[in-house]
């Protein structure tokens, strides 16, 4: 099970960020690769309390995180993203792609560092996490959009 726990799976998601070029193409979804660096580094923001972010309530909570966080599968296409982090509405406008693409590398090592220097804020569906979950979110997360890429 792959978590940003371990090492080797936190070195390869860095290598993948780096290969996202400002024209990658998608395969599926409508996020450019530039909108695509920003809501990944939204979303960190908003889980370590840098970035507001609203719940969203959710019936059957406990047994959606489970099936996010441990299915055997990939997480599916085409689910809305929230307004905060959707770059077309709420989320970070893209600006430089290098830079933003930077400060998602800085973030994800924020996100990753131990000791912590930030508190977890509750994730908007699942509510709070443990620290093993946070770190398959994380995984999971940035794993997904980077497919979303080919990467």
């Amino acid at each position: 099970m792959k978590t940003l726990a371990d090492d080797q799976c936190r070195k390869e998601i860095r290598e993948r960020v780096g290969r996202v070029q400002v024209d990658s193409q998608r395969r599926w979804g409508k996020m450019s690769a530039h909108q695509m660096v920003c809501h990944l580094a939204d979303s960190f923001r908003g889980v370590m309390g840098q970035k507001s972010l609203a719940p969203r309530p959710m019936f059957g909570r406990g047994v959606i995180k489970w099936i996010a966080l441990y299915a055997p599968f990939p997480w599916p296409h085409g689910v809305k993203t929230m307004p905060e982090m959707d770059q077309e509405i709420g989320g970070t406008q893209p600006a430089g792609f290098e830079a933003d693409r930077w400060e998602l590398l800085q973030l994800f090592e924020r996100f990753t560092r131990q000791p912590r220097d930030f508190v977890w804020k509750p994730h908007p569906m699942f509510l709070e996490l443990s620290e093993e979950e946070w770190m398959r979110w994380g995984y999971l997360h940035t794993d997904h959009h980077l497919r979303q890429f080919g990467m």
